[in-house]
């Protein structure tokens, strides 16, 4: 059985938007280190399987992030694709970089946390807030669509527990400066399904719509499918997913791999939710790319449908 019997559950959206964060967040991340045609043959097979949201790359020196050090010769091979494909920009110089490789859309990365800020952004969280705030005008100036992540918004492997609080104040600094969306990180893991509702529910009294938020849970617990469901149920309809469960974050050692997007899929589905995704030819990348990275891949549901495929 390839695909999930459907019953559809009430109090669900009819639609889920999957943002793919897999050649971004996810091969960041990885030891082994592809070459530009590899991972522009993975982007494509994740548009040709239906995901309209991908996330290319990242416009960081290399030096930080060598795994995505070829970001420009990248964009320039994947050329004209269908759907929204953002890239991740750390400053201005990171900017100027996507601009020239002519992107649409770009992603600045915040924290919810001091510590965390210091060790990924080497600045005070207000101090990195001021720095993006020329980023974004100068995007939207520009003609570009901007996201904000917000990391360490459930747990900080440094301060512990995060004040929802401190969430809000970032996120809504975000939305002022004009990122169009909000992505709220749970970056390594930790969270539940009550800490998923109270998160929510302070941003929305805050005026922070569910619209304009999305939400990137970890599933270090094993708790990432379970926080989605409880997010869609307070009406969050976009989230964020890596396909082959890829990815961690290089700055955060306990943080271990996102939200399998296949895992997601079946369960979506399984509901009755539309998201234009074709589960087979995803689990086919997915395996195809495990194979290039010489490990199994972590999802559950590549593993189980992998025996079935030809």
């Amino acid at each position: 059985m390839n695909n999930p019997l459907t019953t559809v559950l009430s109090g669900m959206p009819e639609r889920v938007d999957i943002y793919e964060v897999g050649p971004r967040d996810g091969l960041q991340n990885e030891s082994t280190v592809l070459g530009v045609e590899q991972k522009a043959e993975f982007i494509r097979r994740l548009v040709a399987a239906g995901l309209e949201t991908v996330e290319l790359t990242s416009f960081v020196p290399a030096s930080w992030v060598p795994q995505l050090s070829d970001a420009e010769e990248l964009v320039a091979r994947l050329g004209s694709l269908p759907g929204r494909h953002p890239v991740l920009v750390p400053n201005e110089r990171g900017l100027e970089r996507a601009l020239a490789a002519g992107v649409k859309e770009i992603a600045v990365f915040a924290s919810a946390t001091e510590s965390f800020a210091q060790r990924n952004l080497n600045r005070s969280v207000a101090e990195s807030l001021r720095a993006f705030r020329p980023v974004v005008e100068r995007a939207l100036g520009a003609g570009l669509a901007v996201r904000g992540y917000v990391s360490m918004c459930f747990g900080d492997p440094w301060e512990g527990a995060v004040a929802p609080a401190q969430v809000s104040a970032v996120a809504s600094e975000l939305a002022e400066m004009g990122c169009g969306e909000i992505s709220l990180g749970d970056t390594i893991g930790v969270a539940t399904p009550g800490q998923v509702v109270e998160v929510l529910d302070t941003l929305v009294a805050a005026g922070l719509e569910t619209e304009w938020l999305a939400v990137h849970f970890h599933d270090t617990y094993g708790q990432a499918l379970a926080n989605t469901m409880t997010a869609l149920q307070c009406g969050v309809t976009t989230v964020d997913s890596s396909a082959g469960g890829l990815g961690g974050c290089p700055y955060a050692a306990s943080a271990t791999g996102n939200l399998a997007t296949e895992d997601l899929v079946w369960q979506l589905h399984g509901m009755g939710i539309t998201t234009g995704v074709d589960l087979e030819a995803l689990c086919r990348t997915s395996l195809w790319m495990a194979g290039l990275l010489g490990r199994p891949s972590p999802s559950r549901t590549v593993n189980a449908l992998a025996s079935s495929f030809d």
